[in-house]
């Protein structure tokens, strides 16, 4: 069952999401907006003071040039527009007119002042303007190691005053543009981010809620290969996980139930008719009641033992030993036991396939494994069994002919009192716990045990133990 929202619902987490990268955002964005003003005034004057104090310069020197050649600036006094010629010429030399904005501004002839060598003005401020001449500086004209004059211009601060601050002032507002469409995007961003994020997170909260209250049908939809459908994955498979485990609890308090009502019925039957006097207090009667406590005790045993492995607890006392060993005595000793069944046993057992094991416990495997066909296998039948090793590991092959079972069915077989509908059921005997009881010891020891269709027509069973680690395995040579 697939997980619906509530629609009002508001996620506390998709709030402080849109809080914190909202904020953030804000944030860099008038850092950045207060830095890059910052730097772009100071630079941009700093850029202008070197610009005007370079062109001084030149002009300072063209002009020592001109007093050398003509011996005084009287030339000047008496024609200013010389003043602009020569400026111009000076501060761009061969243009056919100077440049417009900025550029001209910082040429203007208007913003220069020339002295003579006697303080006297030959263009520009009166001598006696001492404030304004106060605000210029002022550069040296010399000739041949001698100041002939001086020559002033305005610093940028005034010069620029109004044509560099609409400069700035452009800057400035082209960048607040920029950053209040990064605030714009930021909201956008974080309101979109925090709701689809909350909107998941709220999900997975719910269905947390609702996990823990034993709805194990939740589900989670699983959109995309982030982080969060990984997890949402992963949340399916807890569900289906407790949901199964809750099914086979059931199912499995409910097999118990029935399997320790038979042979009680059974029980309870037999006594009653001898109490009614139907069948006689006898021997033969009493060893009937024998085999039914037998199968009462067989039983809970089985189930104490399947118990203890699942806390943990079985009691298995691992040493070095031969497995090889151990399953050729038992498959020897159960040689007439098959041979009353009509089964025909054959054996390839490698020996030297040295495991920790528990010679009891494995005892136990062999025969849950012969109790499992001799149950189920038809006669005549054939069973064999085969053994290698290999530094990975050692195998042990229980092929059984027929019959069968479906494929659908094998990996269901190791499931406590579970029964193969048809030719292998509950008619051929057994509880159903032998198959749980092999699958418990081999893992006990360490190994894996899973079932394939056998060649033979039957089951095949593959159980793999972990050899001992100081093992060598070598391959026999002719």
């Amino acid at each position: 069952m697939s997980l619906h929202l509530p629609r009002p619902a508001v996620s506390r987490l998709g709030i402080k999401l849109f809080v914190v990268i909202l904020g953030v955002n804000v944030a860099i964005s008038a850092l950045v907006f207060l830095g890059v003003s910052r730097s772009l005034d100071r630079g941009f004057l700093e850029y202008l003071d070197t610009t005007q104090a370079a062109r001084a310069e030149t002009l300072a020197e063209g002009l020592g040039e001109e007093w050398a050649n003509r011996g005084d600036w009287q030339w000047l006094r008496v024609s200013p527009s010389a003043w602009q010629r020569l400026v111009r010429q000076q501060l761009w030399p061969g243009a056919g007119r100077p440049p417009q904005g900025i550029e001209r501004r910082l040429g203007d002839p208007k913003d220069f002042v020339l002295h003579d060598a006697e303080g006297l003005p030959v263009i520009g401020l009166p001598p006696d303007d001492e404030e304004e001449a106060a605000t210029l500086r002022w550069l040296p004209i010399l000739h041949e190691g001698e100041r002939v004059g001086t020559l002033g211009y305005r610093p940028p601060e005034q010069l620029m005053a109004r044509m560099d601050r609409i400069f700035l002032s452009r800057q400035q507002r082209n960048l607040a543009i920029i950053v209040a469409s990064l605030g714009v995007a930021s909201l956008l961003l974080a309101g979109g981010l925090s709701w689809w994020l909350g909107r998941r997170t709220r999900s997975m909260a719910l269905a947390t809620r609702r996990l823990t209250e034993g709805d194990y049908s939740i589900r989670l939809p699983e959109r995309g290969q982030d982080e969060l459908s990984r997890l949402s994955r992963d949340f399916n498979v807890l569900a289906a996980t407790l949901e199964a485990s809750r099914e086979a609890r059931s199912r499995w308090v409910s097999d118990i139930a029935h399997e320790l009502r038979t042979p009680l019925a059974v029980l309870r039957g037999e006594i009653e008719a001898m109490q009614d006097g139907i069948r006689r207090l006898d021997l033969e009667n009493l060893h009937s009641l024998s085999q039914e406590v037998g199968q009462l005790e067989r039983l809970v045993a089985d189930l104490r033992l399947l118990s203890q492995s699942d806390a943990g607890a079985l009691e298995v006392q691992l040493a070095p030993m031969d497995l090889a060993e151990s399953l050729l005595s038992r498959l020897e000793e159960a040689g007439g036991w098959l041979a009353d069944n009509g089964i025909t046993l054959e054996t390839e057992v490698r020996e030297g396939a040295r495991i920790r094991g528990d010679l009891q416990r494995l005892r136990q495997l062999w025969n849950n494994l012969l109790d499992n066909t001799c149950a189920y296998t038809h006669a005549p039948g054939r069973l064999r069994v085969t053994l290698d090793a290999s530094p990975q590991g050692i195998r042990v092959r229980w092929e059984d002919s027929a019959p069968g079972v479906p494929e659908g069915e094998l990996d269901r077989l190791t499931e406590r009192l579970y029964r193969v509908e048809g030719s292998r059921n509950r008619a051929s005997g057994g509880s159903g716990l032998g198959l749980s009881i092999a699958a418990a010891l081999v893992k006990a020891h360490g190994g894996e045990m899973h079932a394939t269709p056998s060649p033979l027509g039957g089951l095949c069973w593959t159980l793999t133990f972990p050899p001992l680690a100081d093992e060598r395995f070598r391959e026999e040579t002719p």
